[in-house]
């Protein structure tokens, strides 16, 4: 394999993961900022609030089924072409998004438009990372599939560094009733600038050699779905759950965090968004440290200490998340993130190892979708609720089940 050829392996599984997770942060922070005025009017703000974090959940209620959908053509007909499809649903999804009109102007047409299309993105995301993940870990050198498949997990500090620096520019260049107006749509709209990289980076593909190979073998089932649950039912159920600790992590250090931060705790949305920017660069340090040590010490351990970290993180969200001092919530977002770094980088590597090659597509989208519907779906749903009936040590309790949950998910499988 060329040098030039491994760069565009990488850089085709980086950015996707790239663009999808820009999608998902843009949305999560509008959710969390803008959608509930503007979309689910409402005379209580804490139910505004829970109806824009329903329309968020819903597009991890869509995934599984994009991850069934694509899965299926990935294993049938290839990675390549089924990873061109999902990120143009997806971006076009999310491109739609900045020209929706809100409630006050067509009524409820407009949540029920800005529901469909969350859908949309749900559906296209279902085969996005799965497809990144193969791509990177089915070209990869003997010996290196950890390292190779840390790229599609670095999307994630990319994406949201791309999305909330956006965001963060907006409020420094905008008054609240501008960003309000129209400001909030500009990221929308930005996002066709990233798609029509990646489709421009995916076209130049070819396909893998497993998948190749398993080809030539005969070896491609005719349903994947039906011959994943007959024969790797161990591995889909034990993969479900061991993705739930990362979602958990991820969306109640961003999406929560930043919704409870500035209102319940009245931080400045400038100066939380600050510190999540300098926190995600955490995520970014511990998916590489993971992902490096998982090629000599084995993926498993370094989920386990990321799942030992969720369940720290957990324990410690009451005294510092909810501490006066941004320096403190600062500590604890870059600690959680960190952890989040162990408990998804490996992910990449580890979920593709757990099924054969003619069911590797279906197996990783389901598994890893399916366990974000546990993990982040629920995640800021039920950190709101819980936060407003016996405050963030409940949250933190949240965590500290996705944490043990995740473990138990390594367990299952050292039983096999």
């Amino acid at each position: 394999m060329t040098s030039a050829s491994t760069r565009r392996i990488l850089l085709a599984s980086l950015i996707g993961t790239s663009v999808e997770f820009y999608d998902f942060y843009i949305y999560a922070t509008a959710a969390a900022l803008v959608f509930g005025p503007l979309f689910f009017p409402a005379q209580d703000p804490a139910v505004r609030l829970l109806a824009s974090y329903a329309s968020f959940g819903l597009a991890f209620f869509a995934r599984p089924l994009g991850a069934a959908v694509f899965g299926h053509f990935g294993d049938r007909l290839g990675r390549k072409s089924t990873l061109v499809a999902s990120l143009m649903l997806m971006g076009g999804s999310t491109v739609a998004i900045a020209f929706l009109p809100t409630y006050a102007q067509i009524g409820w047409v407009a949540p029920s438009l800005l529901c469909l299309l969350r859908f949309g993105q749900g559906l296209g995301l279902g085969g996005e990372w799965g497809g990144a993940s193969l791509l990177a870990v089915e070209n990869a050198p003997k010996g290196q599939e950890n390292r190779w498949g840390m790229f599609p997990p670095l999307g994630a500090p990319v994406g949201f560094i791309a999305a909330n620096g956006f965001f963060l520019l907006l409020g420094a260049t905008l008054t609240d009733q501008q960003f309000r107006d129209w400001g909030w749509r500009v990221p929308f709209l930005a996002s066709a600038v990233l798609v029509l990289l990646g489709l421009w980076v995916r076209l130049k593909l070819t396909e893998t050699p497993a998948f190749r190979e398993a080809a030539a073998h005969d070896a491609l089932p005719k349903v994947p779905i039906a011959e994943l649950f007959r024969l790797h039912l161990r591995a889909t159920v034990a993969g479900t759950v061991g993705v739930v600790a990362c979602f958990a992590l991820f969306y109640l250090t961003t999406a929560f965090a930043l919704s409870y931060g500035t209102t319940a705790l009245g931080h400045g949305r400038q100066a939380f968004l600050g510190l999540e920017l300098g926190a995600i660069l955490f995520l970014a340090a511990g998916v590489i440290v993971s992902c490096t040590l998982a090629d000599r010490f084995g993926a498993t351990a370094m989920l386990r200490w990321g799942f030992v970290g969720c369940v720290a993180s957990g324990l410690l969200m009451g005294t510092m998340l909810g501490s006066a001092s941004l320096w403190v919530v600062f500590a604890w977002l870059a600690l959680s993130l960190f952890a989040m770094g162990f408990a998804y980088g490996p992910l990449g590597g580890w979920l593709p190892s757990l099924f054969d090659a003619g069911v590797r597509y279906t197996g990783v989208s389901i598994t890893f979708n399916l366990g974000g519907i546990l993990g982040g779906a629920l995640a800021p749903i039920a950190a709101q609720a819980l936060a407003a009936r016996g405050g963030l040590g409940l949250v933190g309790a949240y965590l500290v089940a996705a944490g043990v949950l995740s473990l138990g998910g390594l367990a299952l499988l050292k039983r096999r």
